[in-house]
């Protein structure tokens, strides 16, 4: 795509590769990138999105369709993590039928994550998989929008009704992030610094020396992080599409982090919270199994800290419940803990067969105002 603002990044997966768009104003160029990626006009499209985002979005992005030639409708969903149930999902189904979907329609995903999982995993079963775009509109979604991995919520565990299914493209207007609260800017940032976590030190360290122009949104440092957080994504997910090894490493800090989530019934903690006090863990679990060759939870502990996220457990969360809730994680296999664990800052390891007890410790370990 040509543009001077846009930055462009591609997954590497045979014939089902597809291109990241980074840039300003790309949603009013919808259209003409929908026509460049050939998505068939005789069918119609279906623009998925949610209360939050629909309002200042979702005229420009049909209007750019339409323009185009293109016969769009759309359907808002309610907001936050609460949305990704099968409820929600029949309703999409409902609307996509109304509208006359067929084999070759597009289902685009308007917004941040919950609304790409959720009407990802509509395109993903809707006639056994229809096309898919992703049009993500939050910083956290710079993860969840790359790799194709769709699902909705179980009362007992996120994400655990799921597939694979990747988009024909995705486009990031990071002119949608100014409207963003600050909370969901923080909370984005969270996996912004798990990419440097995971695989790139010198990243990391730029997130830290870069903290206070992330959190303010400053154009050019923004832009960067999404860029080099995107690469990282799109590096793994192009070696390892489907999660048979070292995808998982994108899972850092997620195994408690998810269960936190749950049991905190999707919403008292934002996914980018829950997942900064479980990189937190996962720091502290390593160093206390040896896995780290220096010292990782004090360094992960001020760069989330220095986001302005939270790096330690609410007091009245059970460990116990917490417990419970990582036992029904797809990464609980054949009775074994498997966690993703730092071995430096910029590296990372999946450990097998973490005995329970001692997560337990670390679980209890992360309460405010415990040290070790």
């Amino acid at each position: 795509m040509s543009g001077l603002t846009t930055r462009e990044l591609q997954v590497e997966l045979g014939d089902r590769s597809y291109p990241i768009y980074i840039g300003e104003g790309l949603l009013q160029r919808f259209g003409e990138t929908a026509e460049w990626h050939g998505l068939p006009k005789k069918s119609p499209m279906l623009v998925v999105t949610d209360e939050g985002v629909g309002p200042y979005y979702s005229d420009t992005v049909v209007a750019s369709l339409r323009g185009a030639g293109y016969e769009v409708a759309s359907h808002t969903i309610e907001s936050g993590e609460q949305a990704k149930r099968l409820e929600v999902l029949g309703d999409v189904v409902t609307s996509a039928l109304e509208a006359g979907l067929d084999r070759d329609s597009t289902i685009i995903a308007l917004g941040g994550g919950v609304v790409g999982d959720l009407a990802g995993f509509a395109a993903a079963s809707y006639m056994r998989g229809v096309r898919f775009v992703q049009a993500p509109t939050t910083i956290l979604a710079h993860d969840s929008s790359v790799g194709g991995k769709v699902a909705v919520n179980h009362p007992l565990a996120k994400n655990i009704i799921g597939a694979f299914h990747q988009p024909e493209f995705v486009l990031y207007d990071t002119a949608t992030l100014r409207t963003l609260p600050p909370r969901e800017v923080r909370s984005g940032l969270a996996e912004v610094a798990k990419h440097g976590l995971i695989k790139d030190r010198a990243f990391a360290a730029w997130c830290y020396e870069n903290a206070e122009k992330l959190l303010s949104l400053e154009p050019e440092a923004l832009a960067y992080a999404l860029y080099v957080g995107c690469g990282v994504k799109a590096w793994v997910v192009s070696q390892d599409e489907r999660e048979g090894g070292l995808r998982a490493i994108l899972n850092l800090g997620h195994t408690i982090g998810h269960a936190l989530e749950a049991v905190a019934g999707y919403g008292e903690l934002t996914h980018g919270e829950a997942i900064s006090i479980g990189m937190c863990g996962s720091a502290r679990l390593a160093e206390r199994l040896g896995v780290a060759k220096e010292p990782v939870f004090e360094p992960t502990r001020r760069l989330l800290a220095k986001l302005d996220l939270p790096v330690t457990l609410p007091a009245h969360f059970e460990a116990d419940a917490i417990m419970e809730a990582m036992m029904h994680d797809k990464k609980f296999r054949g009775g074994q803990m498997v966690f993703v664990l730092p071995q430096e800052i910029g590296a990372v390891e999946i450990v097998k067969g973490i005995p329970s007890a001692l997560v337990r410790d670390v679980v209890e370990s992360l309460k405010q105002g415990e040290s070790e």
